[in-house]
């Protein structure tokens, strides 16, 4: 499973996305209710993708947040780094 979102992404995600849908599924809508228990799920995802950096929506398109080796070949455009082997040891170029 291959990285494909950025700090960016996974901060608003964290930050100001997951906090929001709690917020509704608290403050708008009835606890217990359908749609609370939607806000809730969307926000649980929301968090869980932002963990493991990885969205599985994304895919579908092709689209990658993600700076580093967003070309998929493993090689970080910024720092000159190549990722060893899939087992996230990285070393020089």
């Amino acid at each position: 499973m291959k990285r494909n979102m950025g700090t960016l992404d996974r901060g608003l995600r964290t930050f100001v996305v997951a906090p929001a849908l709690i917020a509704a599924g608290f403050l708008v809508f009835q606890v217990g209710s359908i749609p609370s228990i939607i806000c809730f799920a969307l926000a649980a995802i929301m968090l869980a993708t932002s963990t493991v950096s990885f969205c599985p929506l994304y895919v579908v398109p092709g689209v990658s947040t993600c700076p580093r080796a967003a070309d998929g070949d493993g090689v970080s455009a910024q720092s000159g780094r190549v990722e060893l082997s899939g087992a996230g040891q990285v070393g020089p170029l």
